[in-house]
């Protein structure tokens, strides 16, 4: 099985950033890779996709998440220094 590049990881949270993505459907794709076990994964990719499965998350009564759009940004930015280090 074909598990997805540190760019399409990467794609991922900018489509996230710009609205083109749903924090649901971040969430489901990064989890539904995450189920598959026997995959071999880097460290950055897996915490990337650590970052993006929860990124649903409910953060409180009033219907905001967990993690705001500045948290996102902050993500997507150490995404892209993880990847040059």
């Amino acid at each position: 099985m074909h598990r997805p590049t540190l760019d399409e990881i990467e794609e991922r949270f900018v489509a996230l950033v710009e609205g083109r993505l749903t924090r649901d459907e971040a969430d489901r794709w990064a989890a539904r890779w995450m189920a598959y076990d026997d995959l071999a994964w880097d460290d950055v990719s897996w915490w990337a996709l650590g970052l993006l499965h929860g990124i649903d998350l409910p953060g409180g009564p009033d219907g905001a998440f967990l993690y705001d759009d500045e948290q996102v940004r902050d993500w997507l930015a150490a995404l892209r220094r993880r990847r040059t280090a």
